[in-house]
């Protein structure tokens, strides 16, 4: 009997996995945003001394994860597992760090939405038993991502207002089974949604129905107060698809206006910065959740949080074929004590 589930789509965590540590590694358009002192690592180019921008990625993911265990006061012999995933085909950039570091690999691949299934994975192999220590990253990168979706930098094309600027970063966060730190207490996992938008350059509104979809999920399963979080974060709908969501919730008889923000209005500012409706990609709520939130989190001004980092799961085969963009959201809700 499965008697962790709650409702039809969520799980309490009994034992509460303890995020212990996190690390976050930004790229120089990120470092000049307003979250810009949260970052543990900003890089000053793109290619953080690589030969490619992928293998750029698969440094700073190496990076990240060695710095959270690093200030977790630990050794990467005492990670169990690791948990994590990119943009790239076949993960290149997180598979690439995973041979450097040498720790049992579980790859996965949610687009955008990979740092929070990351974490409902590692939580759950945690707070199950299976493990003691589990390392759940994710990451992006402009450059690659813009290479293998869109077309080429050399190019110089134009994009929409509707499009997003993905961001160049990762983000890792250390599980463990005991210790002091925020604690795992519920994760609602997504089901892919899909309303038939095509329009690879309008992420926001193709992937706020399965925000929409998760959020209203947990509500419905826990009959949790939305006002009782300080923040409710959604990975990178951007200010389109925020809009978007906060809109059709309130139409579903859900209003989390007054506590609701999106990781790629955050990490911007779209005022000053040429990005237009924000950030997106897996490094978006990577480093915004790793760096911003988690800090505040650890500083007891923050003290119950949702992250429901948000993915499309578009490839550039489908886009050649006249696919829709399926999207899917998963939800972690983590409180101090």
């Amino acid at each position: 009997m499965a008697k962790k589930r709650i409702g039809s789509r969520t799980v309490k965590l009994e034992n509460g996995p303890v995020i212990l540590e996190t690390a976050s590694i930004v790229g120089p358009k990120e470092a000049e945003g307003p979250l810009s002192e949260y970052f543990d690592i900003k890089i000053e180019d793109d290619l953080f001394g690589e030969k490619s921008w992928e293998f750029a990625e698969s440094k700073m993911v190496e990076t990240v994860v060695k710095k959270a265990i690093e200030k977790s006061n630990k050794s990467i012999d005492d990670i169990n597992y690791m948990v994590g995933g990119d943009l790239l085909n076949q993960l290149l950039s997180t598979s690439f760090a995973a041979r450097s570091l040498k720790i049992p690999f579980l790859g996965i691949y949610g687009a955008c939405s990979t740092m929070a299934q990351s974490l409902c994975m590692s939580s759950m192999i945690v707070d199950g038993g299976f493990a003691d220590l589990v390392v759940a990253s994710a990451s992006s990168h402009y450059c690659t991502a813009e290479r293998q979706f869109r077309f080429p930098l050399e190019l110089g094309n134009q994009k929409p207002m509707t499009a997003q600027w993905t961001v160049t970063g990762a983000g890792c966060s250390l599980l463990s089974s005991k210790g002091n730190g925020p604690k795992v207490k519920y994760v609602t996992i997504g089901k892919v949604i899909d309303e038939g938008i095509s329009d690879a350059n309008n992420m926001g509104a193709a992937m706020a129905p399965a925000a929409i979809d998760t959020i209203y999920s947990y509500f419905k399963d826990t009959n949790d107060d939305p006002n009782s979080f300080d923040i409710i974060a959604t990975g990178d709908l951007g200010k389109l698809g925020m809009k978007i969501t906060i809109d059709l919730l309130k139409e579903k008889g859900l209003d989390i206006s007054k506590v609701y923000t999106d990781c790629g209005v955050e990490i911007f500012n779209l005022e000053e910065q040429d990005v237009h409706c924000g950030g997106s990609g897996c490094g978006c709520s990577a480093t915004v959740f790793n760096g911003y939130i988690f800090k505040m989190l650890k500083e007891k001004k923050f003290n119950k949080v949702m992250l429901v980092s948000t993915g499309a799961l578009l490839s550039p085969t489908s886009t050649l074929q006249k696919e829709s963009i399926p999207s899917i959201a998963h939800a972690v809700i983590i409180a101090n004590e």
